[in-house]
């Protein structure tokens, strides 16, 4: 796949963001999109989710390509991969409470009914760990690491198989990041989702990634299993990474690394 931006002017080169990238993903899989910014991590992000279209090359989910179904069939995939994004508390609406913010993709998809549809949204605050009177605040009345659980809410309330997950723990402190990732890896237990994992964090990547994708200026150097990029890496810019991370950080386990 590959993604480019208009360059500035009239006569300037077309910026290539992605260049040939190519990977897969599994259901029940995290797959960690690591490298410094401008590497191009999230512009794969927002392709994968069908928010700009590629220059060359697919995005296939299940073998059917987004960017090629008609409107209306793309209108029922589309529930199927969801984004988390970094701000918790500006990815959600300001005017909106809670509860709202997680009920619109139900009537968006046409799926909201006036019994079933606040039965819907109590169970989804409760799976996310968050209380009934949560629903019924706004977002800058609750803290960060509860908006992203209402975040992340309000992208199961679709249903998904795939999630894209954005920095989501970059702007969160380190006790709350830790019960939001708790919370994923639970979910993709439960629900055998896929992650696609955009971070910078490599401390992260290890407790919470199967494999790792590392991209520098739109392209992957190295891919692999996370114990085996992280401890026998074959690209230099991978270990210039890893030689960034504090000594012992990363043989620092606060629990078992994913298998």
């Amino acid at each position: 796949m590959t993604v480019r931006y208009p360059g500035r002017g009239r006569r300037a080169t077309p910026v290539t963001a992605v260049d040939e990238v190519s990977f897969e993903l599994a259901a029940g899989e995290t797959l960690a999109l690591v490298g410094e910014s401008g590497s191009g991590k999230s512009s794969t992000a927002t392709a994968v989710l069908g928010l700009r279209r590629p220059e060359g090359g697919r995005v296939l989910f299940d073998g059917q390509d987004p960017y090629r179904l008609p409107e209306r069939e793309l209108r029922l995939l589309r529930p199927a991969f969801q984004p988390v994004f970094q701000d918790p508390h500006g990815s959600l609406s300001p005017r909106q409470h809670i509860q709202d913010a997680i009920a619109e993709p139900l009537r968006v998809q046409g799926r909201w009914h006036p019994v079933s549809g606040p039965r819907r949204v109590a169970e989804l605050l409760d799976i996310v760990g968050l209380a009934p009177e949560h629903g019924r605040r706004r977002p800058h009345e609750l803290s960060g690491g509860q908006c992203q659980r209402a975040g992340i809410a309000r992208a199961l309330a679709g249903e998904p198989r795939l999630l894209v997950l954005d920095e989501p723990v970059s702007a969160l402190d380190p006790t709350v990041r830790a019960g939001v990732l708790e919370l994923l890896t639970r979910l993709q237990h439960e629900r055998g989702l896929a992650y696609l994992f955009i971070c910078h964090d490599l401390t992260l990547v290890r407790d919470f990634a199967h494999r790792i994708a590392v991209m520098r200026a739109g392209r992957l150097v190295e891919t692999g299993p996370v114990a085996r990029v992280l401890t026998r890496p074959t690209h230099s810019y991978t270990r210039a990474l890893l030689d960034a991370v504090p000594t012992g950080v990363l043989t620092e386990h606060t629990h078992p690394p994913r298998r």
